[in-house]
């Protein structure tokens, strides 16, 4: 399909619950996403980029609350601390060793979550439920920084690019918790 269309269109939402893939601008980058909570849809993203597959994928929520979608339990301590990070730019690692997950975690036993800072991006996340969402590109190359650069990488085979012109963005912060220490990774 690969058309164009607006950021909160409804063709948008329901190709993503439905286990479509497309290219839409996240808080920092343009990122390809698909439904985290479908394998095959994870599948089908890390085949598109072809990305390393002992690599997990950042995967975008819409609240603290969707984090137990993935059986993760925080400790008060964590759960404050999220809230200094989030909404924002910033990837925090959680423990998550359920065998169901493994399509996500890669074997890793953990999965790197984030709380966009934009509404519209959330509002998406509301409806469509928890999205991977790595960069827009093949692995090793270059983040798209364009529609156009991404309809390069994607052409045909991704389901809609919703575009919003030229993103200068970097990659998300990651971080993690070494018990109740903040260590950043990038």
């Amino acid at each position: 399909m690969g058309r164009k269309t607006s950021f909160m269109q409804d063709p948008v939402i329901t190709i993503l619950k439905i286990g479509g893939v497309g290219v839409l601008p996240t808080d920092t980058i343009y990122g390809i996403v698909g439904s985290a909570l479908l394998p095959k849809t994870v599948a089908r993203i890390y085949k598109l980029r072809r990305r390393n597959l002992k690599k997990p994928m950042i995967i975008l929520v819409s609240s603290l609350v969707e984090l137990k979608f993935f059986g993760i339990k925080l400790n008060p301590v964590i759960q404050r601390k999220l809230k200094n990070f989030w909404p924002g730019k910033v990837s925090i690692i959680l423990p998550c060793a359920s065998k169901k997950f493994s399509y996500l975690h890669r074997g890793t036993k953990t999965l790197a979550f984030r709380l966009p800072a934009k509404p519209n991006l959330r509002a998406i996340l509301k409806k469509t439920g928890p999205l991977v969402a790595p960069s827009a590109n093949l692995e090793g190359r270059p983040p798209a920084k364009t529609i156009r650069a991404a309809e390069k990488y994607f052409g045909r085979r991704v389901d809609f690019y919703v575009d919003h012109g030229r993103l200068d963005g970097a990659p998300s912060r990651l971080i993690t918790f070494q018990g109740d220490k903040v260590v950043s990774l990038r």
